[in-house]
């Protein structure tokens, strides 16, 4: 089951909407309101994101402004309420997201898919800094969360699953980095051969030369060649 073409996709009108559920508020109430409850942790935010949004949903009739007011000497702002079409959109939104896994693309997933690029060593390298940039967020998120003991488990389900997904990327980047200590990451000679003549060594199959554009065993490698320049498959010169 795919997923529905929201006329308003930024995931901050979603916080949006959930704010005006409760009660008709100006876009400064709103982001104030988010920053008290942690919703930066989980969703971006900033002033001129959070104004288009507004407008963008107001545009869709999805909520409505009340009118404008003034606090003493503060410039006046106008307040928006939630319209009936926009609560039926934030409940369908908010039960699709929770029921449907879809792709996404995170970037150290794309890092992780293009790392052959760099050497052994320098991955090592950069895979220990990692952990300790994750190990000391995982510290200070955890006592972030515990600095809150009187806010209900409800409303800190997405820094909790949040929490889940950086101890189980932390455990995995560990053990990553284990087997490159060690020498017991498959391949490990392979890539280090590859990267220092520009060639994959004998006995590996012929499509990763054809894979990487890579020089099989026993040929020179070509000036200025490196490790992931050469021709791909489909592509320019590899036709």
């Amino acid at each position: 089951m795919g997923r529905t073409r929201r006329r308003v996709s930024n995931p901050l009108a979603l916080a949006v909407l959930t704010c005006l559920r409760e009660r008709p508020m100006h876009p400064y109430e709103m982001a104030t309101t988010m920053r008290e409850r942690g919703k930066e942790r989980s969703i971006k935010l900033s002033y001129g994101s959070l104004y288009t949004v507004v407008d963008n949903l107001a545009k869709h009739d999805l909520i409505e402004a009340m009118g404008a007011s003034r606090a003493g000497r503060r410039p006046e702002r106008t307040a928006y309420r939630i319209t009936d079409e926009g609560a039926a959109e934030l409940q369908d939104w908010l039960l699709e997201l929770l029921g449907t896994p879809v792709k996404e693309y995170p970037q150290f997933e794309a890092a992780l898919s293009e790392m052959a690029v760099l050497s052994p060593a320098q991955v090592l390298e950069v895979l220990r800094h990692r952990v300790k940039e994750l190990e000391q967020a995982l510290a200070d998120e955890r006592a972030e969360v515990a600095g809150l003991p009187w806010l209900p488990r409800l409303f800190l389900l997405e820094t909790e699953y949040h929490l889940s997904m950086r101890e189980a990327e932390l455990a995995w980047v560990r053990g990553l980095v284990t087997e490159l200590e060690d020498g017991s990451f498959p391949l490990l000679r392979e890539w280090e051969h590859w990267h220092r003549t520009g060639e994959l060594p004998a006995g590996l199959p012929a499509e990763m030369y054809e894979a990487t554009g890579t020089a099989g065993p026993g040929t020179a490698p070509g000036p200025g060649t490196a490790p992931g320049t050469g021709p791909r498959p489909g592509g320019e010169g590899g036709r």
